[in-house]
């Protein structure tokens, strides 16, 4: 297990779920390949299709939320706009026969995450935190195998600083000694810091581009470590 003189007893880890402790985003990138291959604009290359499809799915998420329907949306808005005109019935099933994979709900864990939460569990308070559209999260916690692990397990529809703060009053949470557990600057590490907890940031390379964000390298209440099952080491 590495040195256990480091590990912090009697935690608080709050995690997030998506591209955490299961792969998420990498599904939906797969998609995106598929339709910018599919789509072969005749005079935008596939960055600025890519471009175009980021500030749309920027507005859908603000106006709709997250999920695959709303990502379905996205697609079918961005064909609409480079092609100056509404998807036909035929287009909109190609989108949906593209993201099919993504409405199947399938889990996959990350690395280690199985045994790491095993020997968590015992020494420390685990809660989950995941945002997203309800149903859709609500079948892959349902799926996952891991929700034994957790005192309490929330689908909200942002993470901002707000959320972070009633989580603390909900489970009234001494921030000193709570851990946001997470990939996303976003929404896992930033606003969590700005609500005065601990965070653990475990960088993703799929991590969805909207997610990303700059971090204080100085930052001492950010432990940053390169995979999840390093969580042992530290706590």
């Amino acid at each position: 297990m590495g040195d256990t003189t480091r590990r912090r007893d009697g935690q608080v880890l709050v995690f997030d779920a998506d591209d955490t402790l299961w792969e998420n985003n990498v599904l939906f990138e797969r998609v995106i390949d598929d339709f910018l291959e599919w789509l072969d604009h005749p005079t935008l290359d596939r960055a600025e299709t890519r471009a175009i499809l980021d500030d749309i799915e920027r507005a859908n998420a603000v106006a709709h939320g997250y999920g695959s329907k709303v990502f379905l949306r996205s697609l079918a808005e961005c064909l609409e706009r480079l092609r100056r005109r509404p998807a036909t019935e035929a287009e909109r099933r190609e989108i949906e026969g593209l993201a099919a994979a993504l409405v199947e709900h399938r889990v996959e864990l990350m690395p280690g995450v199985a045994e790491a939460l095993d020997e968590l569990a015992p020494r420390h308070e685990l809660l989950l935190l995941t945002k997203g559209d309800r149903e859709e999260q609500q079948r892959k916690l349902d799926a996952c195998g891991l929700l034994h692990h957790f005192r309490a397990a929330h689908i909200v529809r942002e993470k901002d600083v707000d959320t972070y703060r009633w989580l603390a009053r909900e489970h009234a949470l001494d921030p000193a000694v709570t851990w946001m557990v997470g990939n996303s600057p976003k929404s896992d590490i930033l606003p969590a810091r700005a609500a005065g907890m601990n965070a653990v940031f475990i960088p993703n390379d799929n991590t969805w581009v909207l997610e990303q964000d700059e971090l204080d390298p100085t930052d001492p209440g950010v432990l940053r470590l390169s995979a999840f099952p390093e969580l042992l080491l530290h706590f």
